[in-house]
Order: structure tokens, then sequence, then C-alpha cells
């Protein structure tokens, strides 16, 4: 039989030792946690795509009311340093003046270039430099497809 407790006069009960069979969750749901929390700071910096600049489209009708400016990088270029806004032929010294006239009052500060293909491209980016001076905020480069055979 079992002795009585000396402190409390009790017999003292045996113990019966049950396995247990339950998981400790308090561990898992850390663990849990702290990977949601790192998937959630890396997922975007896995993410990658093209930058792209999307047209606005309230400012769609002005962009399609103004004509583009063009200018016109000719083979003669090297000689008499003209070239040409739209038709008109003017020396590269005033060409950032004459665009900063052209573009005041515009929405678009976009210009696109037309380069003869036997310009250089130092002479290019020379007119490019202009451009940029004169306050162009988009330069666009023209250029014609490739035909089959060429």
């Amino acid at each position: 039989m079992s002795q009585p407790d000396a402190n409390t006069g009790r017999k003292r009960a045996r113990r019966v030792s049950t396995s247990l069979s339950e998981i400790n969750v308090i561990p898992l749901v850390d663990v849990m946690l702290v990977l949601l929390i790192i998937f959630m700071v890396a997922a975007p910096m896995l993410q990658k795509g093209v930058e792209v600049n999307l047209p606005v489209a309230r400012r769609a009708d002005k962009l399609t009311n103004t004509q583009p400016l063009y200018v016109t990088i000719p083979t003669s270029y090297r000689q008499d340093r003209r070239v040409y806004i739209d038709d008109d032929g003017i020396p590269i010294e005033v060409l950032a003046e004459r665009m900063r006239q052209a573009l005041d009052g515009r929405s678009d500060k976009q210009v696109f270039l037309r380069g003869d293909g036997a310009v250089m491209l130092q002479e290019m980016m020379d007119v490019f430099g202009r451009l940029k001076e004169a306050g162009v905020e988009k330069i666009g480069i023209v250029a014609q497809e490739r035909r089959a055979g060429q």
C-alpha cells in the first residue's frame, strides 16, 4: 500500500503516466509566421517587368490635336551644319532657340528625330544634345522597316 505523506497526512496516489500524442503547435505557428513575413517582403522584389511610360487618358485628346515635330538630319549636315524642323532648314547653332519657340504652348515636349543612314552617330548625338538643351522631354528616333531581301 501507499505510504502517507509526512506533510499532509494523506496517502499518495500512484501516478499513471500517459503518453502525450498532441503536437505542440506554438513553435509551428512561430515558424509559419516568420516564413510568411519573409515571403511578403521578398515577393515584390522578385517581380520584374518592363518599365513603360503608359499614356494618360486625359491627355490623349491633346496629343491627337497637335502635329508631331520632326527634326531631320540630312547627309549634307557635315558640310553646311543645317538641320530641318519639319521642312524649314536652320543652322545647328540656332536649333535650341527654334525648338523652344516651337514647343512653347505645347503640352507634349516630344520630337521625332530622322537621320539619314549616312549620318554618323556623333553628328546625331550633337543634334540630340541640342534638343535636350531646348527642353525636349522625349526624343523618338524614326527608322524604316527592313524589307525582305534587303
